[in-house]
């Protein structure tokens, strides 16, 4: 019994372009986590620095807590959404540049 050994151009080309792939999804990735952590951290960071503009009253609550709880998730859903688009978008483009290749003559 004999099995086929795969090409090793497309081997190789399979590779590349997962890698390629994986490290601008973690780049993506990298730049979604410390946008995350800046909201996270911003508010404590506010409090600590700016006491006194936090303790602005806006519509009967802190600006601390208006912002904790009115702000917070649209913050995250932000971040999620861009995440999500800009993944499925290099997702595309490397799909997009495999395809160009694929359909360029050979030297």
């Amino acid at each position: 019994m004999q099995t086929q050994v795969p090409e090793k151009s497309s081997e190789v080309h399979g590779e590349a372009f997962l890698r390629s792939l994986m490290r601008k999804q973690l780049k993506l990735s990298i730049t979604c986590a410390l946008a995350f952590l800046l909201v996270v951290l911003g508010m404590p960071l506010a409090n600590y620095l700016a006491p006194e503009l936090m303790a602005t009253r806006i519509l009967g609550f802190t600006l601390s807590w208006f912002l904790l709880g009115i702000g917070f998730f649209p913050a995250v859903w932000i971040i999620s959404f861009y995440f999500i688009r800009r993944s499925i978008a290099l997702e595309e483009e490397e799909v997009k540049e495999v395809s160009h290749r694929d359909t360029e003559p050979r030297r």
